[in-house]
């Protein structure tokens, strides 16, 4: 990790991610991908976001790499409410962003030839002020599968062209799965996506490619160019650290060992992220679920991240009796 210290450079990039988990881990992953073309990256959140993505992060080290420097100096932003609800304020909050991002970006257009913008689809309106530097441009960054934002997109658009009917048939509803208040910070922030020069998504084109095409049609993308560069996980950073002579091949997480063990499309994974808590009743019926099911299973259990990532009590999961090893052979 480089110190925040601004120095010139021909092109240097500014990350902006959203505030949360899953938003700050995937632009760190882009951050590592760039920087290994040696090209400086400036890393933008609040403190403890910043330390909660470092602390976080699997198969690499970001304090070893020189080149990615984490700007910190920014308010602190936090929320105590389960998902959709729970970040409604964290929302509300990150305009607070606007005007430091706005100052750090003057300071880098300053000193650099060129100034590459990656912000997460969540920040537009914190990045806003990037059209009043000359020598700025912006690309947004989407989290979400290319499936999830194609049919946002279509639907914001007005559906301006036909898709196939088997897809449509087996779309999923959404209905129920977010907050009034958070369609329309989505919305609201949907806006500046015309500023862009292009969107970055975290996927790849063996897995998400018809989404991907449809994407690129003029009508839900301008014309603007789009880059599947991921998926951005640990697993992929991990087998580029194996790869390294120095590499210990003992380090590898037991949990990856376990499903290398397992058949193809085998297992499960539940996981409600890093927004939802699941109350007492609602662990012990999704655990006799799980037992009963028979299905193999990696099973993340956790509490919401609230304001205080490292400064809390770690709740005690009450299992049912005898859970762990009645499932011993089939899940994690």
């Amino acid at each position: 990790m480089g110190s925040n210290v601004l120095r010139p450079e021909d092109v240097v990039v500014l990350m902006v991610p959203f505030p949360l988990h899953g938003h700050l881990n995937q632009l760190l992953h882009l951050s590592r991908l760039i920087s290994a073309h040696d090209v400086a990256v400036h890393y933008v959140s609040t403190a403890a976001h910043n330390r909660q993505a470092r602390r976080r992060i699997h198969g690499w080290n970001p304090l070893s790499i020189s080149n990615i420097f984490f700007h910190d100096q920014f308010p602190s932003l936090s929320f105590q409410s389960s998902f959709p609800s729970r970040p409604q304020p964290l929302f509300d909050a990150s305009s607070a962003l606007r005007q430091p991002v706005a100052e750090l970006l003057r300071c880098l257009c300053a000193i650099n030839r060129r100034v590459v913008v990656i912000y997460d689809s969540l920040m537009g309106s914190v990045v806003q002020d990037f059209v009043n530097f000359p020598n700025a441009e912006s690309y947004t960054f989407h989290s979400v599968s290319a499936y999830t934002i194609f049919f946002f997109l279509w639907e914001k658009t007005g559906r301006p062209f036909a898709i196939d009917k088997e897809i449509l048939e087996n779309l999923p509803s959404l209905e129920g799965c977010f907050s009034p208040e958070f369609v329309k910070f989505v919305g609201n922030q949907h806006q500046y996506m015309n500023l862009n020069s292009g969107r970055i998504y975290n996927t790849c084109r063996v897995v998400e490619s018809p989404f991907l095409e449809l994407l690129a049609k003029p009508e839900i993308s301008g014309n603007k160019k789009q880059w599947a560069l991921g998926p951005f996980n640990p697993v992929g950073a991990e087998l580029v650290e194996r790869k390294k002579p120095s590499s210990n091949s003992d380090s590898r997480h037991r949990c990856l060992k376990w499903l290398d063990r397992q058949g193809p499309n085998s297992v499960i994974l539940v996981s409600f992220g890093t927004t939802s808590t699941l109350s007492d009743k609602q662990i012990q019926e999704l655990a006799m679920g799980l037992e009963k099911s028979q299905q193999k299973f990696v099973w993340v259990l956790r509490d919401a991240d609230g304001g205080n990532f490292f400064g809390r009590e770690v709740k005690k999961v009450e299992l049912p009796k005898g859970f762990e090893e009645r499932v011993k052979r089939r899940g994690l």
